[in-house]
């Protein structure tokens, strides 16, 4: 069953993944995907590494000391180092997902977790890619 929340994007189970994030229609090179408030929380209450299988699994950095839960589907774009899409932080505290390319209906939309669509920094998981998604 996906969740629905737009008629731009879905949330769907992917087998060996959990949830991703999917484009319901023709999504283009440029368009503004999604537009989220985050939720921020001290970095100090996660110390330990096993925390990070919860609640904290879902966040993103967000300056030195605190840690960002980004809402509406903000937390369920995977990774990628091949993202089709990118996210920013604005003020607000805000995230703000974008297509870096045209993004077909049914294509997961994923993005880089280390921030820059380019960069290929170890994330500290095993990375799962779409082998037949194109560039």
């Amino acid at each position: 069953m996906a969740l629905v929340q737009t008629e731009a994007i879905e949330v769907k189970r992917i087998k060996g993944k959990g949830r991703g994030v999917f484009a319901r229609r023709l999504l283009r090179r440029g368009e503004v995907i999604e537009r989220v408030p985050v939720l921020l929380l001290p970095i100090a209450e996660v110390r330990d590494p096993s925390s990070w299988k919860g609640l904290a699994g879902y966040c993103f950095y967000w300056g030195r000391d605190q840690l960002a839960l980004a809402l509406g589907y903000g937390s369920l774009y995977n990774h990628s180092y091949r993202p089709n899409a990118r996210y920013d932080d604005v003020r607000g505290p805000i995230k703000v997902f974008t297509a870096l390319r045209d993004i077909p209906p049914g294509e997961e939309i994923t993005v880089n977790y280390n921030g820059e669509p380019e960069d290929g920094s170890p994330v500290g998981f095993a990375v799962i890619e779409d082998e037949s998604r194109g560039r």
